[in-house]
């Protein structure tokens, strides 16, 4: 599917569902990492994450336009059309769309690690992302010494 194919796709979803047209421009945008599409609010246009319409298909795609389209026509006609607002969470119902689109895990995700602290005094453990630095922070329990322990990589994600 290219450009051209998606706008006509929209421009139908949008007569079908919402019996208005879609006047703006559609494309595909292949940096969007976390989302699967995006409505902006400066030129109206609509950007679809390519991933997702390979990933997971023409309904995960028709979905996310659909979701789109809501935050474009209210946009249009000056109504509420940001996630946390009724008439948003309305037209959401009423066209069967989806509010967030379904996630997509990557196989080349990188394993999490992280370190594990223990107090010197109560033996109270810390998991952290993040290196603490043991000379600055101590115990919240006790106010006794922190020292680093082993550092894990999480396969679970």
């Amino acid at each position: 599917m290219e450009d051209k194919d998606l706008q006509k796709l929209i421009e139908e979803i949008s007569l079908k569902h919402f019996n208005t047209p879609f006047l703006h421009k559609a494309s595909f945008n292949h940096r969007l990492k976390t989302t699967g599409g995006r409505y902006l609010t400066s030129t109206s246009n609509i950007e679809i994450n390519k991933k997702y319409y390979d990933a997971l298909g023409m309904d995960e795609l028709v979905g996310i336009i659909k979701h789109e389209l809501c935050h474009y026509h209210l946009h249009i006609q000056g109504k509420g059309y940001k996630h946390r607002d009724a008439d948003f969470r309305f037209l959401l119902k009423k066209v069967e769309a989806p509010r967030f689109c379904t996630p997509i895990h990557s196989p080349i995700s990188k394993p999490k690690t992280f370190r594990i602290y223990e107090c010197v005094d109560c033996h109270l453990q810390y998991k952290r992302v993040r290196r603490v630095n043991t000379n600055k922070y101590r115990c919240g329990k006790c106010r006794g010494k922190l020292r680093e322990l082993e550092k894990r990589v999480d396969t679970q994600q």
